[in-house]
């Protein structure tokens, strides 16, 4: 099954009543958290993303997703590891932020995230951010590329 084709795939999460939502992100997890920075909801990631624990980040990024037009940063930064179950996750969850007037980006600064996009042929789908804009050291929005830059 390709990413996209999994892009279509029923979820429990999609048969929500429309409107009805968590009021508060799901509870952290040993491989996900959801916070807000500013107008964005960060979907921070750690440890070792594949098959086995991927589900631990699909359900923060299927809430981060749910909204009409959220602004998601996903949080590579804190992973060691990543592999096609990570990309598939990732693949569905800017899917559903973009059908729904948002946009999903991935924040690292590692190559071998880089290269792992690259190679997949998906690095034009995800802006890369060094950062989470506005936190020290990072520029603001404004000085962050967007899908236009």
């Amino acid at each position: 099954m390709t990413p996209d084709a999994d892009d279509r795939a029923s979820h429990p999460t999609e048969d929500l009543t429309p409107g009805l939502s968590r009021s508060e992100p799901p509870a952290a997890n040993t491989h996900a958290r959801t916070r807000r920075h500013g107008p964005f909801t960060v979907v921070e990631v750690a440890g070792e993303i594949d098959l086995a624990t991927a589900a631990l980040v699909t359900e923060h990024l299927d809430e981060a997703t749910a909204r009409p037009e959220s602004d998601v940063l996903v949080d590579l930064r804190r992973v060691d590891f990543f592999d096609c179950s990570g990309l598939r996750v990732l693949c569905r969850a800017e899917t559903r932020a973009r059908c729904r007037g948002g946009r999903l980006r991935v924040v690292s600064d590692a190559p071998r995230i880089r290269r792992l996009l690259r190679g997949a042929g998906l690095l034009d789908r995800f802006a890369l951010l060094p950062g989470i804009p506005g936190e020290e050291g990072i520029p603001g929005e404004e000085g962050i590329p967007g899908e236009d830059g």
